[in-house]
């Protein structure tokens, strides 16, 4: 019988995040409109978590088991999830079997596509959709395979804290699970997740991932080069970064460090359009209804009609908690509001657990 109740753990550059969901009694799968019990996060220190692999475990377990103290989740065991660009994810059909057959299968058909070795690689495959072939029905779905040391990182911190993972999950699945729901869940939609060091870009097709790419430029290197130019420490650069924006004309004080921010913009902007170009030339009828924005970076004025602009798409920002009913302990008003910014990954890795 599955968990009526589940907890995602995000483990973020800046940040360990934590939802607690409650389902209905047939699991996730049969529930249209589950209910978020619980969110809490604790800040981490720059170093512990670089390039979305944890190098500090035990710096990582400190600030869970303190978020667990804190908070009173009602359970221990946790839906955790893994996306860097040590995670390979590609497109990839293979020969129909039952799914179990065919994931067994996978180190025998995969090596050509790894840059490392199997036996040193994490593999799974998720179906999207079948096709005919000259040679039999073919299924077509994403290969994952994840490098064994960023999993068993993740996994030791989480321990540490006296937790127990019990589904390590990929980010782009959690932010596609948490956003293509409700009125989304039949179109075409790009989901960029703008961390801190890396960008996740996810094209779901009426709720099916169907391409994912990690950007390795996040909102910190924007905080780096603003920081650079105006001589300022990290933290003031991260607040300047939201007063100054991205396009938006500014004091002339300010100018560095608009520049600086148009400079990494651009670069990430640029790799976000190619992304979501290099779809559409590969997937006939491939055309998206909207670009759905979501993470920390997501807030920083001007973005969205940057993107826009360059890819020449519709763009809003994300509210995965609009599509769930909140308990008494979740927060309202402008709290709730920059909740939704952050919730998408924790929140669709609670969604993760199969009924």
């Amino acid at each position: 019988m599955a968990k009526a109740r589940v907890i995602g753990l995000d483990i973020g550059t800046t940040h360990v995040r934590a939802v607690e969901v409650q389902h209905g009694s047939g699991g996730p799968s049969r529930t249209d409109q589950p209910t978020v019990v619980r969110y809490a996060e604790r800040p981490l220190p720059s170093g512990a978590v670089r390039d979305g692999e944890v190098v500090e475990p035990a710096v990582v377990s400190t600030a869970i088991k303190q978020m667990w103290r804190d908070t009173k989740f009602s359970s221990k065991e946790v839906v955790i999830g893994v996306g860097n660009q040590r995670v390979l994810v590609r497109e990839l059909d293979l020969p129909a079997m039952p799914l179990d057959q065919l994931r067994a299968t996978l180190p025998y058909q995969v090596q050509e596509f790894l840059p490392i070795a199997v036996d040193d690689a994490h593999l799974d495959y998720v179906p999207t959709g079948m096709v005919e072939s000259p040679h039999g029905p073919m299924v077509q779905g994403l290969l994952v395979a994840a490098t064994k040391d960023t999993v068993a990182a993740n996994l030791r911190a989480v321990e540490a804290a006296g937790l127990r993972a019990t589904m390590v999950d990929l980010t782009a699945l959690a932010l596609t699970r948490s956003l293509a729901r409700g009125p989304l869940a039949d179109q075409t939609l790009a989901v960029v997740d703008l961390g801190a060091r890396i960008s996740t870009v996810v094209i779901v097709e009426r709720g099916m991932p169907k391409f994912v790419r990690v950007l390795p430029t996040g909102g910190h290197d924007m905080n780096d080069a603003i920081a650079s130019a105006m001589g300022m420490s990290e933290d003031d650069a991260e607040r300047l970064k939201f007063q100054v924006g991205i396009g938006i004309t500014v004091p002339d004080e300010y100018r560095p460090a608009a520049d600086a921010i148009a400079q990494v913009g651009h670069v990430l902007v640029e790799a976000v359009r190619n992304t979501l170009s290099y779809y559409a030339m590969n997937t006939p009828g491939g055309s998206l209804s909207t670009v759905m924005l979501t993470g920390r970076g997501a807030q920083l004025p001007g973005l969205g009609q940057y993107i826009a602009t360059a890819a020449r798409v519709g763009v809003s920002l994300a509210a995965p908690l609009s599509t769930v009913k909140l308990g008494s302990e979740m927060p309202r008003g402008a709290d709730l509001d920059a909740l939704q910014f952050v919730a998408s990954v924790p929140l669709g890795l609670a969604f993760g657990v199969a009924s």
